[in-house]
């Protein structure tokens, strides 16, 4: 049966993909596309993979290290100047010829 009807993707090919490791929707969607279109099928590939074991996500569960490049990025401390050199809710400065504070 087809999960995604914009790429063609069946649901065989979402639950080999989730054999692989691709245990989350984006990851599903970056290994075949599925839910990048229209976004219909999303739902539908979480309760896919909400059904089956993923061998990444046992593995974790067990204390074994991520692979490399699944690091997630640290993000800033509370409190951090964001983007533009501002604190974190603040508005930039918009004024014409205003420069971003340096950091």
């Amino acid at each position: 049966m087809y999960v995604c009807s914009c790429f063609g993707i069946t649901e065989q090919q979402v639950r080999d993909h989730a054999e692989s490791g691709a245990c989350t929707p984006r990851q599903i969607a970056s290994a075949c596309k599925a839910g990048t279109d229209c976004g219909g099928c999303v739902r539908r590939i979480q309760a896919l993979l909400g059904r089956g074991a993923c061998p990444r996500r046992e593995l974790i569960d067990q204390g074994a290290p991520e692979p490399l490049g699944a690091e997630v990025p640290e993000l800033p401390a509370a409190g951090a100047r964001g983007t533009y050199g501002t604190t974190p809710g603040a508005v930039p400065d918009t004024t014409p010829g205003a420069l971003p504070e340096a950091a």
